[in-house]
């Protein structure tokens, strides 16, 4: 039976679980190899900023957003890759987590990193780009 102190232990047990997870995740775990990197630029009248770098570690691919990146704002921030100033739909990562700060987003195996050299904050509901970094 589940009474509240059970309860509440068993939540404090999972916050704990919860928060090792997002830890392992953290961008400061990423390490790995930078094969890329670049500079956010704003787009359609916002302003972004910020540093961006492709990470390999482990056999996986990480787009991870600098400590100094930042996004005024915008509907349904999403992060993906383009080419020569073109966004891929293909290649959406997620959704922003956060507007300001480190951040880390794995590629699917299925994405060849190769074939890009930008990343986008790309708004879904506008269909327009919120800032791009070119990658070199």
């Amino acid at each position: 039976m589940l009474n509240r102190r059970n309860f509440i232990g068993s939540t404090a047990v999972l916050g704990v679980a919860a928060a090792t997870s997002v830890i392992a995740a953290s961008p400061a775990a990423a390490g790995g190899t930078t094969t890329h990197k670049g500079s956010f630029e704003g787009r359609s009248n916002h302003v972004t900023s910020g540093s961006v770098k492709i990470v390999e570690k482990g056999g996986r691919t990480f787009v991870v957003l600098g400590r100094d990146f930042s996004l005024d704002g915008g509907p349904d921030p999403r992060v993906a890759l383009g080419k020569d100033g073109k966004y891929d739909p293909d290649t959406k990562l997620g959704a922003l987590l956060d507007l300001k700060g480190k951040q880390r987003y794995a590629l699917p195996a299925t994405v060849d990193v190769s074939k890009y050299n930008e990343v986008y904050i790309w708004c879904d509901v506008a269909g327009v780009p919120l800032g791009v970094a070119s990658l070199k």
